[in-house]
C-alpha cells in the first residue's frame, strides 16, 4: 500500500514489470500507459492500477496529473521501448527509428506534470546516445537531482544477467539507488527459479498453466538440443549438425547460441525470442526443449501466477515472448521503489 504518499503514473508500462514492483515496495501507482492493445489485461489483471491505451504522444501532462490528484508526491516513471539502443540494433536504424522522441515526449510530460520524482530503466547503450543527455540536461534545468547507474538485475535478486541503466531524479534532494541484496557468491539460480516446475515436452504445454508451454523443435533442432551441453553452444556440435552459416568466417563469432542454460547459475539475459532454442542460450538445462513461456516469465522475476492471457484465449508465443522479453524485470522495479520510498522518507 501507499507507505510514503507517493502516488505514480507508468509510461510505457508493457505487462506491468515495474508497476508490479513500484507496488510492492509501497508505491501507488494509479496509472499505466501503452500503445500495445495487447498489455491491457495482464496489466489490468495483476496490478491495481489503470491502464490508458494510448501513445505518449496523445497524452498532456495535465490528463495525467490528474490520476495523481490528492497523493503528497508524484512520480513519473517508465522505460522506454529500448530496441533502438539495443546492441542488437544496427547503427542505420537507431539514426532513423522514430522510437527515439519517445524520449524527447518523456521530457515534455516532466516538463508538463512538474513531478517531484522520476525514474526510467533501459539498455546501458542508451547512456551513450546524445538524446539521453539532453534528457538529463533538461532534468537538471528543472531542479532535479540525478542518480545514474548501470544495474546488474542479479544483484537485486533476478535470476538472470540483465545489466541495465537505472536513473532517479528528485527534486526533494539527493536519491541513489539502494545498496545491492545480492552478491555474486548468492546470485539467484535457474535450478531456484523454475527447478520445481513440472516437465514438458517441447511442443507441449502443463495442463495446470498453459503458459508453461514450450515451443516445437524441427526434427534437425532436436538432434541438436540432444547432444548440447548446459553452457555450451554448437561448437559442441559434431560437423553434421553444425549450421551452414555458422561455418562461414562471419558466423563463428556467434557462440551464444543453441545453447542451454546451466541449473547453478543465473540466466542469460531473457530477450523478446528467449522461447527459441536457437535464439540463444535458451535450451532447457536438461529437458530437451527451450524454456516455456512462463519460465521466462519466472526469469523476469515475474509471481509463477502472474496472468499474461485471458482464461480462453489464445496463447501467442511471438506475442506474449515479446512482452514477457521487453518487461521491466519486477525484483528490479521493487528494488528502484524502495529508494524511491526510502529517499522520500528521508527528505519528508
Amino acid at each position: 500500500m501507499d507507505k510514503a504518499g507517493i502516488a505514480a503514473v507508468d509510461l510505457f508500462c508493457g505487462v506491468g514489470g515495474l508497476t508490479k514492483g513500484l507496488e510492492r515496495a509501497g508505491i501507488d501507482v494509479r496509472l499505466g500507459v501503452d500503445i500495445d492493445k495487447s498489455c491491457e489485461y495482464p496489466y489490468v489483471q495483476n496490478n491495481r492500477a489503470d491502464f490508458l491505451l494510448a501513445s505518449v504522444d496523445d497524452v498532456s501532462g495535465p490528463h495525467l496529473n490528474r490520476f495523481l490528484w490528492g497523493s503528497r508526491y508524484r512520480l513519473l516513471a517508465g522505460c522506454a521501448p529500448c530496441q533502438p539502443f539495443s546492441t542488437y540494433s544496427q547503427k542505420s536504424q537507431c539514426e532513423t527509428d522514430k522510437r527515439w522522441g519517445l524520449l524527447l515526449q518523456f521530457d515534455r510530460l516532466v516538463r508538463e506534470m512538474q513531478p517531484e520524482l522520476v525514474t526510467m530503466e533501459n539498455v546501458p547503450r542508451l547512456a551513450d546516445q546524445e538524446i539521453y543527455d539532453e534528457f538529463v540536461r533538461s532534468l537538471r534545468q528543472q531542479d532535479f537531482r540525478v542518480f545514474q547507474k548501470v544495474v546488474n538485475c542479479a544483484d537485486y535478486g533476478v535470476p538472470q544477467m540483465r545489466h541495465r541503466l537505472v536513473l532517479l531524479a528528485s527534486r526533494l534532494g539527493d536519491i541513489s539507488l539502494m545498496v545491492p541484496t545480492r552478491q555474486p557468491d548468492g546470485y539467484r539460480t535457474v535450478r531456484e527459479a523454475i527447478g520445481a516446475l513440472p516437465s514438458i515436452g517441447a511442443g507441449e504445454a502443463d495442463d495446470g498453466d498453459p503458459l508453461h508451454q514450450a515451443c516445437t523443435l524441427s526434427p534437425t533442432n532436436m538432434k541438436r538440443i540432444v547432444v548440447s551441453k548446459p553452457g555450451g553452444s554448437w561448437r559442441d556440435w559434431d560437423d553434421e549438425l553444425v549450421a551452414t552459416c555458422h561455418r562461414r568466417a562471419t558466423g563463428k563469432t556467434y557462440p551464444s547460441v543453441y545453447g542451454r542454460m546451466v541449473w547453478d547459475q543465473p540466466a542469460p539475459t531473457m530477450t523478446t525470442q528467449f522461447y527459441g532454442f536457437g535464439n540463444g542460450r535458451f535450451g532447457h538445462p536438461e529437458q530437451h526443449r527451450a524454456i516455456s513461456l512462463r519460465e521466462g516469465a519466472i526469469l523476469q522475476s515475474f509471481p509463477k501466477n502472474y496472468g499474461f492471457v485471458a482464461p480462453g484465449r489464445p496463447i501467442s508465443c511471438k506475442t506474449i515472448g515479446r512482452l514477457i522479453g521487453n518487461a521491466v524485470p519486477v525484483k528490479l522495479g521493487q528494488a528502484i521503489g524502495r529508494s524511491i520510498v526510502k529517499h522520500v522518507e528521508m527528505c519528508g
